[in-house]
């Protein structure tokens, strides 16, 4: 691997580590914190459909999909999940407050979104657990290729 990759590599590795890490503080805020109780009251303050299901969601998501970023386990479903997670956590807690966090507004889970977009869709590098499931996956395949091809 040369220089340019490995630094590629790394910095995937560490961005999807960081997100990781925020999602799953987050997710471990709202039932360890917070306790999920008082996560589905807030919920239903701020008017989300269905507040018992709906806390229930973002905290699982939010936590095990923050754990599975850590060690980059389907990191592109994964990515897509949280997308869809912070998509509702604008337009639910953040669209009435503005754009500036400080202000409670949106700031932030844009930029969790544009971080989830850089590094849930690209190859991750030799630290992350999808390498070697793809890498498996793609060779399995093509041996069914090549035993297809010979019959």
């Amino acid at each position: 691997m040369d220089n340019f990759k490995l630094g590629q590599s790394l910095a995937v590795t560490a961005g999807r580590v960081i997100l990781g890490i925020i999602f799953l503080a987050h997710g471990a805020q709202k039932f360890f914190v917070n306790g999920m109780d008082a996560t589905q009251a807030g919920f239903e303050a701020m008017g989300a459909p269905v507040p018992s299901l709906s806390a229930w969601v973002a905290a699982l998501a939010e936590l095990i999909g923050g754990g599975m970023l850590i060690i980059g386990l389907l990191t592109p479903v994964v990515a897509a999940v949280l997308i869809v997670d912070m998509i509702g956590a604008i337009f639910i807690a953040h669209i009435d407050a503005g754009f500036w966090v400080a202000d409670g507004g949106y700031e932030l889970v844009l930029a969790l979104i544009a971080g989830l977009l850089a590094v849930g869709f690209v190859r991750q590098g030799p630290l992350a657990v999808d390498t070697y499931l793809f890498k498996a996956a793609a060779q399995s395949a093509a041996v069914k290729n090549r035993a297809a091809a010979d019959a």
